[in-house]
């Protein structure tokens, strides 16, 4: 699938299997720790890496990748039941390149027409509000994480 702009990279976005996943936390793991740890208690960090390995989290979220070549270098996440965005990180080298504008237009390929929440961290919150997503509440900070509500009406 391509949403190219003239002169643009072509990268291929799809969704991926089960046996990917490692590779999906890995890249959410270095992406987090350089840009948004520094934001985070060490407490927040922690946490973050909890949720990496707890299988409970992890189970059931549908995986959607950007490659470049073979090389993945951008991922999102969705729990389907509650249309809740868990993980959604872009390799530093490939920001400003409308990866992640990408890979959200794929995942609303496969939930039109619904409304989708996420929990934007300091660092996303300009990319999802020019994206569509709108706060629904104040930022907070629970076990560390700091996070603002959001949503996106689906048309």
């Amino acid at each position: 699938m391509a949403f190219g702009i003239i002169g643009e990279k072509d990268f291929t976005i799809r969704r991926l299997s089960e046996n990917e996943r490692q590779t999906v936390l890995d890249l959410a793991w270095a992406v987090f720790s350089e840009y948004e740890s520094p934001d985070y208690s060490a407490e927040g960090t922690d946490e973050f890496r909890k949720c990496l390995h707890d299988e409970g989290y992890l189970s059931g979220l549908h995986y959607y990748g950007a490659f470049d070549g073979e090389k993945l270098v951008g991922e999102i996440a969705i729990r389907p039941d509650k249309k809740h965005i868990c993980f959604f990180f872009v390799d530093g080298r490939y920001h400003r390149q409308g990866i992640g504008t990408r890979l959200f237009r794929r995942l609303l390929e496969d939930f039109p027409g619904v409304t989708i929440t996420l929990n934007s961290s300091p660092y996303g919150l300009p990319f999802y509000k020019a994206i569509g997503f709108v706060p629904t509440d104040e930022e907070k900070t629970v076990n560390g994480i700091r996070f603002t509500p959001m949503k996106y009406e689906g048309k």
